[in-house]
């Protein structure tokens, strides 16, 4: 079956729902569709309790849409979603779920995308031919867990943070946090506070924040150069936190926001954790070598430990190149991240899109979505005006 449709939008996450309602307001037909049997699976389904926007509501809205005054600055995530219900209602978002995208190409006979797809509950086979392809599956698709010698031999329990709700089964437990972003440093505390004996895994130098110091940056940016407002966030840091280094926490030479836009790593937001690490609730190890017998673990040191459980909060992989085929290349690298630098990166060749991906999180599929829906909507009408234009030469010539 064959569905003809002038934009078709793979992925209905936060992405995918701001270019849906961007195109609805410029009434631009286009239809999103989603692997999982509801939108914002990833906050809806893999994401933990505590959790809340690391940024200011201000930060964090969606295209036309700003957050209520009357929720906090920084937004749980249950308003988060309630936020998300909204939005899809507001602006009118036709979602297609359970729907499995295994390939799409660019057909240069007809010059329209041809997705095929897959309705995993009535198990039947869709094809959807557009003008238009957005890529809005996004950055964090695929849950990511390194290789590690011997992991398979663990005799414990281990598993992707997308799986970890609370600490509450994990009490007395020895348990391994791998990875010092946001959610591993947050989920390092919740255990704490649970009663876990809690131990995390940080090999890299981190900067750590609280968050009304990253809202404080994130404001100043706005007047300020990065330069100068890095030298603040250290100053703030060094005076919150002191020296790190003997608790095996190492600061970047190169400043938090600087780092974030050069490679799109957010500061580390400290939500408790630091404190809990100071007064010995928290070990911290270096990288894993091997998992020995048992459940013994191994670091780079020489050290090793005993754990029960091991949670990888090592971040997630986008499957672009998987179902993008050959036609990934026209906008994405080997890696399905844009080949282009910000804040060029959103727009390829033949009419194919990506929103979500410039490693700057809301506020980046923000600027993604409104720009994308604008490219499209002067294509359009500037496909109208020359078909126009060629129909009156053709009654003009007949005409002679």
């Amino acid at each position: 079956m064959e569905i003809q449709m002038p934009v078709v939008i793979v992925g209905a996450g936060p992405a995918g729902l701001a270019t849906s309602a961007c195109l609805n307001k410029l009434s631009i037909q286009n239809i999103v569709l989603e692997r999982d049997d509801c939108h914002s699976s990833l906050w809806r389904k893999r994401t933990y309790d505590r959790l809340k926007l690391h940024l200011g509501k201000g930060f964090c809205n969606l295209p036309h849409k700003p957050f209520s005054s009357d929720l906090p600055l920084f937004i749980p995530r249950v308003d988060f979603l309630r936020y998300l219900d909204d939005y899809v209602t507001t602006f009118k978002i036709f979602i297609r779920y359970n729907r499995f995208v295994h390939e799409a190409s660019f057909d240069v006979n007809t010059g329209k995308w041809r997705v095929c797809v897959m309705d995993s509950v009535k198990n039947v086979g869709e094809v959807y031919v557009a003008d238009y392809l957005v890529v809005a599956s996004g950055e964090s698709c695929d849950a990511y867990i390194p290789k590690i010698t011997r992991l398979e031999k663990f005799e414990g329990e281990y598993f992707h943070c997308n799986k970890y709700q609370n600490g509450r089964p994990y009490y007395d437990k020895n348990v391994l946090v791998v990875g010092s972003g946001n959610s591993g440093m947050e989920i390092g505390y919740d255990l704490s506070t649970w009663g876990a004996n809690t131990a995390m895994v940080i090999r890299s130098p981190v900067h750590f924040l609280i968050k009304e110091m990253v809202y404080i940056g994130m404001t100043m940016l706005k007047y300020f150069s990065v330069e100068n407002v890095d030298k603040l966030m250290f100053f703030m840091s060094k005076l919150v936190y002191g020296d790190l280094s003997k608790y095996g926490l190492v600061r970047p030479k190169e400043g938090p926001f600087a780092l974030k836009l050069k490679g799109g790593r957010t500061p580390t937001v400290d939500v408790g954790t630091i404190k809990q690490i100071k007064a010995g609730k928290i070990k911290v190890y270096s990288e894993i070598s091997s998992i020995k017998n048992g459940k013994t673990i191994e670091f780079v040191d020489g050290k090793t430990g005993e754990f029960d459980v091991i949670i990888f909060a090592t971040g997630y992989r986008t499957n672009v190149h998987k179902w993008l085929k050959v036609d990934y290349k026209v906008l994405f690298n080997e890696n399905g991240m844009p080949k282009a630098a910000y804040p060029n990166h959103w727009k390829g060749e033949n009419g194919v899109y990506g929103v979500g991906f410039s490693r700057r999180g809301l506020q980046g599929i923000n600027y993604d979505a409104q720009r994308v829906a604008k490219d499209i909507s002067v294509t359009i009408n500037a496909r109208k005006i020359h078909a126009a234009d060629d129909e009156a030469n053709i009654l003009l010539k007949s005409s002679y």
